[in-house]
């Protein structure tokens, strides 16, 4: 795993880690983030702030107004709603749309607060532990499993959810970041879904899948 990540990094430069967000802007952030582009989401993320001083006037807005203003989201109505719910379950236990008292838990408490807001599934607990609270999390999304499977590091059956709770105890917690990212952009420039570029791929000889994708013209 150390070797994968020491040549990815090699290959696409030093690691950068995302802006630093509190923990509510990078929960809402995330929910923005789902089946659609990080561009798509994060330019609905700074209209909703553009149009809305705060999480407690987002509450009280109508859910019209919200869906309006992350329109370039995708699927606006289902995700303003979502986050209604959301910031008003975090006002319930909370006493305000705040979650700075989650950087007094433990990862495993933070993880199960998180998961039990309606809609949080264990992709967006990580993110939100690791871009928001620098936590030793790892999310895995759609190109984290295509490349994982393609390594043999996991059962090609198994669900994202699966694959995040196998993986995470047996990747180094000081890597976990990095690695999350440089899968990323990985899974987007050379292991696409189709077609990926084996013969480009600085890891190509730890895959258990690239010969065979090379051999049957499935990759190039």
């Amino acid at each position: 795993m150390r070797a994968v990540q020491r040549r990815l990094r090699a290959a696409q430069g030093e690691f950068v880690p995302k802006p630093r967000r509190p923990i509510v802007d990078e929960l809402i952030l995330t929910v923005l983030s789902q089946a659609t582009s990080d561009l798509n989401s994060e330019r609905a993320f700074s209209t909703l702030q553009a149009r809305f001083d705060s999480w407690d006037e987002v509450l009280s807005a109508p859910v019209a107004k919200v869906a309006d203003a992350i329109r370039s989201g995708g699927i606006a109505d289902v995700k303003a709603g979502r986050i209604k719910t959301i910031l008003r379950e975090i006002e319930t236990r909370e006493g305000s749309v705040d979650l700075d008292r989650l950087n007094r838990l433990s990862d495993e408490e933070v993880d199960d607060y998180l998961r039990s807001l309606p809609g949080v599934g264990p992709k967006t607990a990580a993110c939100v532990l690791v871009f928001s609270m620098g936590r030793a999390a790892f999310p895995v999304d759609t190109h984290v499993v295509r490349i994982v499977r393609r390594l043999g590091w996991v059962e090609r059956t198994l669900s994202a959810e699966k694959v995040q709770a196998e993986l995470t105890p047996r990747i180094p917690p000081d890597i976990r970041y990095d690695l999350h990212l440089a899968f990323i952009r990985h899974g987007r420039e050379v292991c696409v879904a189709r077609r990926p570029r084996c013969s480009d791929c600085p890891i190509f000889d730890l895959c258990e899948a690239g010969p065979q994708l090379l051999a049957t013209g499935e990759a190039r």
